[in-house]
């Protein structure tokens, strides 16, 4: 995510069209406030989360602090804050082997911690930029995206790289889906979607590019192989068929998207978006109504650059990351699903 200059040009040049203008506020009643977390000492921007399901301990990438930060739901407070990093942004929680994966920004770096002592215990080089990262808990192998183009693999048993994969651009958003052994990624600044075959471990097919660009968040619905993709220029929520591209449905989506939750029992899509330049973060909520046919059922507000969260549905939770704004610490905010 270091592409800032690419990013505010497209911004500037597709504002007009991606729904800069203020938002109105509806749908509370599928989201309830059940406690708000703070984050002493965290600052900046907030990446990636991911939880401990088992203790439900969940693990925040402070990039702007550089930190790790370790929070318990019940209790609601901080565990630890494992410092040392270098611009933390993807983050996967092994249980396994009850240990936390962090793949770091600025120096490319991926280190393996032990969850209950939190000693770092594995460390793999890549390039630059590890971004998101993706855990196959059936396979027991890691995925992240990094560098101007790439996927590693890795086995998390013997915390070594196995195998890269090569793409014509930085990835973000991507989803593994293992019912057909493919690897559906983002690639934001070509606007195009890559097909990966896991198989032959390279790209076999692009979906054809359009006029959007900014494609951050991705979702996959595996059993009706369809994907969502969050766009931010033009703001947009597009639901496409994960083989040929073609658009099912089209809606608009809040700027700044960064992440994006499908919910397979209430057919809901959840998506958190910063605000970019409005000043003004949003939950968007979209429900399936048949027919290919998505409707926008809440817009709930959240501080500017919340962009960042985790959808739980075994535990009924959204959970949203709020920065650090006119003195105030960074937070995360607990949503209690309604139906």
């Amino acid at each position: 995510m270091k592409y800032f200059l690419l990013q505010i040009f497209l911004f500037i040049s597709c504002c007009p069209f991606s729904g800069c203008k203020g938002q109105s506020t509806f749908g509370e009643n599928y989201l309830k406030l059940a406690k708000i977390i703070s984050l002493p000492g965290v600052k900046g921007r907030i990446d990636h989360l991911d939880i401990n399901l088992n203790d439900q301990v969940v693990y925040i990438a402070a990039l702007g602090s550089n930190t790790l930060e370790v929070v318990d739901l019940n209790s609601g407070k901080v565990l630890k804050s494992i410092t040392g990093l270098d611009e933390p942004q993807g983050i996967a929680y092994i249980p396994q082997s009850h240990e936390i994966f962090v793949a770091n920004g600025g120096n490319g770096e991926c280190y393996f911690y032990n969850a209950g002592s939190f000693e770092k215990i594995a460390a793999i080089h890549l390039k630059s930029d590890a971004d998101d990262v993706r855990y196959d808990s059936v396979d027991k192998k890691i995925y992240v995206g990094y560098g101007r183009g790439g996927i590693a693999i890795i086995d998390a048993q013997t915390k070594k790289q196995i195998a890269d994969i090569k793409l014509p651009d930085h990835p973000e958003g991507f989803q593994v889906n293992r019912k057909n052994s493919l690897l559906h990624v983002n690639l934001p600044a070509a606007s195009l979607i890559s097909i990966v075959d896991l198989k032959k471990l390279k790209s076999v097919r692009d979906l054809s590019k359009d006029y959007r660009s900014g494609n951050f968040p991705m979702a996959l619905d595996s059993s009706g192989n369809i994907l969502f993709i969050g766009y931010r220029h033009p703001g947009k929520l597009v639901v496409m068929n994960a083989n040929s591209g073609h658009r099912i449905s089209v809606s608009e989506l809040t700027n700044d998207s960064d992440d994006l939750f499908y919910d397979e029992i209430t057919k809901r899509i959840y998506v958190s978006c910063g605000g970019g330049y409005t000043n003004q973060g949003y939950i968007n909520i979209f429900q399936f109504e048949g027919e290919g046919k998505y409707v926008q059922i809440a817009n709930i507000p959240t501080r500017n650059g919340a962009r960042t969260s985790l959808f739980v549905p075994q535990l009924h939770l959204f959970l949203v990351c709020e920065p650090s704004v006119y003195g105030h610490d960074g937070e995360l905010m607990v949503y209690q699903v309604q139906k």
